[in-house]
């Protein structure tokens, strides 16, 4: 298989199928006539217009708005219209950085096609007899709800509302990879990758921002939370040929690859004639 099937697999979905949620003339999520007419049984929250819905401006601060998504929230999940709430709210914005209009249970955005973010830290260990750099890479336990498993970043994570990029990363890489706060200093943000998928439910309109951590050559990252079966380092050589053979990475996770294999000059366009389409199609417009 080629490269790019990954970028595609992540950015595959029919438009047409899709109505938009605004918040006035600004696009807040994208979601699926049926999910509008039963959002429109709420009417104090949401509206329903030609071909749209929108949110309401019933409530006035997004506090209120909080609340009165929560019991929706629940009864969706009852209903088995989304998996279980997971108790860990996201900020429901239009762009990154903006004041939050709302929250809501993670477990609700991909039905309403909001924006959400995550973090993924790229492992590097620069084995200096070699002069080879290399990248810790863990394995998802086989319980996971999604993509069991499969083949993940070092550290990687959805961004709550109630923390900042940099709290975030420490929690999930102490959570997931025994990390101590002192060595996450070293991570640096490199990149923004964004797309766009269908999920069966809805869609996921994810922003990811991705971080490079060089840690030593004796550091060995641990599973911690169960989350991870466990660790491996690898050659980047072996990643590539990897992502060559299928999906053995988890969905997201094969973008960051790529990026990775891409900033540090291990796919170059003389050699991937993919190159400038997988350059372009990590930044896929989420508007």
């Amino acid at each position: 298989m080629a490269l790019i099937d990954h970028i595609r697999r992540c950015n595959r979905w029919t438009p047409s199928d899709f109505l938009p949620l605004m918040v006035g003339d600004k696009l807040l999520g994208l979601v699926r006539p049926e999910t509008a007419l039963y959002l429109s049984d709420f009417p104090e929250l949401f509206v329903e217009h030609d071909e749209t819905i929108g949110l309401s401006d019933h409530y006035k601060t997004a506090a209120d708005r909080t609340a009165a998504f929560r019991p929706i929230a629940e009864r969706l999940a009852l209903e088995g219209l989304i998996d279980r709430l997971r108790d860990e709210d996201y900020r429901v914005v239009t762009r990154w950085g903006e004041t939050p209009l709302m929250q809501i249970d993670r477990a609700a955005v991909g039905l309403l096609g909001i924006k959400a973010f995550g973090i993924h830290v790229n492992g590097m260990v620069l084995k200096r007899r070699e002069q080879d750099l290399q990248l810790w890479i863990g394995k998802r336990a086989a319980d996971k709800t999604v993509e069991p498993g499969k083949y993940d970043n070092m550290v990687a994570g959805g961004q709550p509302a109630t923390l900042t990029l940099l709290e975030n990363l420490e929690k999930e890489a102490g959570e997931e990879a025994g990390i101590d706060p002192s060595m996450v200093k070293r991570a640096q943000p490199v990149n923004v990758i964004t797309y766009c998928m269908e999920d069966g439910r809805g869609l996921k309109r994810d922003t990811l921002f991705v971080y490079d951590m060089l840690v030593p050559e004796h550091f060995e990252p641990k599973a911690v939370d169960g989350e991870m079966e466990h660790f491996s380092l690898m050659r980047r050589g072996m990643i590539l040929n990897m992502l060559r053979d299928g999906f053995s990475f988890k969905f997201n996770v094969a973008l960051v690859l790529i990026d990775f294999l891409i900033r540090h000059g291990f796919l170059t366009p003389e050699e991937e004639p993919d190159y400038a389409d997988l350059v372009t199609g990590l930044h896929t417009r989420l508007d």
